[in-house]
C-alpha cells in the first residue's frame, strides 16, 4: 500500500503542496482530480523522488520512502509514466525496454509479458521510438513501466492526444494492472473515462487534497464535479 501523509511540496520558493494526504491500495485505482495547476503532476513527482518534500512523508507498505534518492523509488517496484512519455527518442523499441528492464534487473520473461500486453511493439522492436505514432509511443512508455514488475503505477494523463481506440486499449492495461493487485494512481482530465474505472477520485485543488470520496458515489450524484471542476 502507498501512502502519501502530508506533504509540503515546492518549486524553489513557490510552494506547491500544502498538507497532501493520499493512500492507493493493492488492486484499487485511486484517481486525481483537479483544475490545470492544482498540483496533480507535482504529487507524482514527489511520490517518486523528483521533488523534495519540504514535510511529511510517502509510505509503502510501512517504509517511508521520501528520502531515497530517486533512483531508487523505482526499485521498490514504483513504476511512472509521466505526462508526455519522455521516451528516449533517438533509441530504438526494445533499447527503451532494455532501460526498463535495468532498473530492477529484471529479465526475458518481464519483457515478453510486457510485449504480450503490448503486441504491436513486437512489430517495432529495432524502430526508433521518435518514429512511432503516438499511440504507439504511449504503449512504449507503460510497457517501458511495466518492465520493473510495479506493485505501485503513476500514470499521468495516459490517454492525452489518443484516438479512441487506443484509450480503450490503454484502459483495458489499467484494469489488468489493477485485476493483478496492482496500486493504480492515476492523473486524467477526462471525466468520463475516470468514472468508469475508478474506486476513489481525489479532488486535488490549489495544493490540497480536498475530499477523497467512492468513484460508485460520484456517478451517481456529479455535484462535487460540478463543485472542484466546474463540470
Amino acid at each position: 500500500m502507498l501512502e502519501v501523509r502530508d506533504i509540503d511540496v515546492a518549486y524553489d520558493r513557490v510552494q506547491v503542496l500544502f498538507g497532501l494526504s493520499l493512500t492507493a491500495k493493492p488492486g484499487e485505482i485511486l484517481c486525481l482530480l483537479g483544475r490545470n495547476g492544482a498540483g496533480k503532476t507535482t504529487t507524482l513527482k514527489a511520490i517518486m523522488g523528483l521533488l523534495p518534500l519540504r514535510a511529511g512523508s510517502v509510505l509503502l507498505d510501512g517504509e517511508d520512502i521520501a528520502a531515497l534518492p530517486a533512483h531508487e523509488v523505482p526499485r521498490r517496484r514504483i513504476a511512472y509514466v509521466p505526462q508526455g512519455r519522455r521516451l528516449f527518442s533517438e533509441l530504438t523499441v526494445a533499447e527503451n525496454l532494455e532501460i526498463g528492464l535495468m532498473v530492477r534487473n529484471t529479465g526475458k520473461a518481464a519483457r515478453d509479458r510486457a510485449l504480450d500486453i503490448f503486441p504491436r511493439l513486437r512489430e517495432r522492436l529495432d524502430q526508433r521510438a521518435e518514429t512511432l505514432s503516438g499511440g504507439e509511443q504511449q504503449m512504449l512508455a507503460t510497457a517501458r513501466a511495466l518492465c520493473i514488475e510495479p506493485q505501485v503505477l503513476l500514470l499521468d494523463e495516459p490517454t492525452e492526444g489518443l484516438q479512441p481506440s487506443m484509450i480503450e486499449q490503454i484502459r483495458q492495461v489499467i484494469m489488468r494492472m489493477k485485476s493483478e493487485n496492482v496500486a493504480i494512481v492515476l492523473v486524467e482530465q477526462r471525466v468520463d473515462a475516470v468514472l468508469s474505472i475508478a474506486d476513489q477520485v481525489a479532488f486535488i485543488e490549489n495544493g490540497r487534497n480536498m475530499e477523497t470520496m467512492d468513484a460508485a458515489s460520484l456517478r451517481r450524484d456529479h455535484a462535487k464535479l460540478t463543485r472542484y471542476l466546474g463540470v
